[in-house]
């Protein structure tokens, strides 16, 4: 190697990877497609191989830049939690911040994120609202805001962290009685945990071509958690995201052949409140734990 790699030489690197496109990496850093095109030729050089090949509709990794992506995304973390052990230390991070999320989230993903968040700056407070309602961050009813949803209101900072898989899930004493359904039109005559007041899964199946009213699900809850407890004790049927129905012992995925949609996860925050120290520090600090849940101390 000519001399010490640059980590925005990599940083680039990693973008064009990801997007699959020049073009879509140089939107994803706010660079022009030229500069973007200099940065890789740079990093080529010094390493003296070959990073990417063309292909019809953009670029595609060579086996030498596939054997390097990882250790890019290694330093990418690196370079992320270096960010943010050192805001940790800034002046002004003492004060609460409030966050709000779903139920769900509040209950399954978050507590070893926040935990984590604890270890990693005390002096900072943490209030977290566990709701389904959509509080307003602009009259600060909450700080931080994790959404399924794209916020629209202006004067918010809006960050897509991912999209969050779905699936159906059944007990085994359930499907014991009715069997392993096989289309879903079977999945239509099993016991179905619906929704009170929520209409999202009678929208579902009116675009997938199978419209059902609210009197055909006997059994409705619209909280979360309750809900899920419902389908866990076997009273029929119900959605939930992979990383906590995967991990609950109490039900087994069932109907993979179901297309459910992906719940797109946001995080927001009023940015004039970003300003703040603690408040970018938090709200950094969740975005990255959601992608790379934090390992227990």
């Amino acid at each position: 190697m000519d001399k010490q790699l640059d980590w925005t030489l990599t940083r680039s690197f990693l973008a064009v990877a990801e997007a699959g496109s020049l073009s879509g990496a140089a939107r994803a850093l706010g660079m022009t497609q030229p500069s973007l095109g200099r940065h890789i030729a740079e990093i080529e050089a010094s390493l003296k191989v070959t990073l990417f090949w063309r292909v019809a509709r953009g670029v595609a990794l060579t086996p030498a830049g596939e054997a390097l992506l990882p250790h890019a995304r290694a330093m990418r973390d690196a370079a992320r939690e270096f960010a943010l052990a050192a805001a940790a230390r800034e002046e002004g991070m003492a004060g609460t911040v409030r966050i709000t999320a779903s139920r769900v989230m509040a209950f399954y993903t978050l507590p070893p994120i926040i935990a984590d968040l604890r270890r990693k700056a005390p002096q900072i407070e943490v209030d977290l609202v566990a709701s389904d309602e959509t509080e307003n961050l602009l009259f600060r009813e909450a700080d931080i805001a994790l959404r399924m949803y794209r916020p629209t209101q202006l004067d918010l900072v809006a960050k897509h962290v991912m999209d969050v898989p779905m699936a159906l899930y059944g007990a085994p004493s359930l499907l014991k009685r009715f069997g392993l359904p096989q289309s879903l039109e079977e999945v239509l005559t099993f016991p179905i945990v619906g929704f009170d007041t929520s209409d999202l899964v009678l929208r579902l199946l009116q675009r997938m071509g199978h419209p059902r009213q609210r009197s055909d699900f006997k059994l409705r809850c619209d909280d979360q958690l309750v809900h899920w407890r419902l389908v866990c004790a076997g009273a029929g049927i119900g959605a939930m995201q992979r990383a906590v129905g995967d991990s609950e012992p109490a039900v087994i995925p069932i109907a993979p052949f179901v297309y459910l949609p992906a719940l797109p996860l946001w995080i927001t925050a009023p940015q004039a409140l970003l300003a703040a120290p603690r408040m970018r520090f938090v709200f950094d600090h969740l975005a990255a734990g959601l992608v790379k849940p934090p390992i227990p101390a």
